[in-house]
């Protein structure tokens, strides 16, 4: 399968910030990835390797308005995280423009009680 040039483009922007950006068990990493039509967040500690909280459009939010319904997702993983317990974040953009769902996922994360 053919990968195209975009796509590429975002893998090597998302490699480039993953050599600083590492989740702690203090401090994980919240990780966004934006499909066409879902969009996916996980609140993952890297150096045990395991994901503390995930939410997602699949089954978190419903409506019409993708940006309405990432902030959805965004409020949900922060209620999930701090039933794990985790309070402060890093985010994780995944390669991808800090703009429109992406924004809106962190917007929502913020209002849901997470500190960046």
């Amino acid at each position: 399968m053919a990968t195209t040039e975009k796509v590429k483009g975002r893998q090597n922007r998302h490699r480039r910030v993953r050599k600083k950006v590492i989740g702690t068990p203090d401090r994980p990493r919240l990780a966004v990835f934006r499909s066409n039509r879902h969009i996916y967040a996980q609140v993952i500690d890297d150096v045990s390797g395991r994901t503390l909280a995930s939410a997602s459009t699949l089954v978190a939010a419903s409506g019409d308005d993708p940006t309405a319904r990432a902030k959805a997702v965004g409020t949900d993983v922060a209620a999930k995280a701090k039933d794990a317990g985790v309070t402060s974040v890093t985010f994780d953009r995944g390669g991808f423009i800090y703009h429109g769902r992406v924004a809106a996922v962190a917007e929502g994360a913020r209002e849901g009680g997470l500190q960046f």
